[in-house]
């Protein structure tokens, strides 16, 4: 059996080494978007049910997910603006970003309020179209934010 000696070698640990370059950590409001894309399009498919059968428990579903999913957009645009400020980056198209939920939020008040009218008029046509509109804005601006994300132009990651 051999012995390796070794004389004059300085051995350093990598435990003890920190950070070069401390991580910002990965966005939050991509987590929260689901939610109120899945509310929205849930209005928009009830509104297509009553519209069809004329059972007024579809208008109240639209009227219950339009307003959770009012709830969930308003904490996933202040997850949006926290996660904004704290990064340094070009905000071309964060802004646009943010202008569309922003105009999603606006819609589904004026959705709401329609919706909370009686009877018939109160989902056709106006509030279909208005569903419509929320959820074509939506999965656009989404897809504006995931352009971000994979690009790493509007997030810190």
């Amino acid at each position: 059996m051999q012995h390796i000696r070794t004389s004059g070698a300085a051995f350093t640990s990598d435990a003890d080494a920190g950070p070069i370059h401390k991580p910002r950590g990965r966005p939050t409001y991509p987590a929260l978007l689901p939610f109120p894309i899945a509310c929205f399009a849930g209005a928009l498919v009830t509104d297509l049910a009553y519209w069809q059968t004329l059972e007024v428990m579809w208008e109240r579903f639209s009227v219950w997910l339009i307003t959770v999913g009012l709830f969930a957009v308003a904490v996933a645009v202040i997850a949006f603006a926290i996660d904004l400020l704290r990064a340094d980056r070009s905000r071309s198209l964060t802004l646009a970003h943010a202008a569309g939920y922003a105009f999603v939020i606006l819609l589904s008040l004026v959705n709401v309020l329609v919706h909370s009218r009686d009877g018939y008029t109160a989902v056709v046509p106006t509030g279909l179209m208005l569903s419509g509109l929320v959820v074509v804005v939506l999965l656009f601006t989404s897809w504006v934010g995931s352009i971000v994300v994979r690009r790493r132009i509007g997030v810190a990651l």
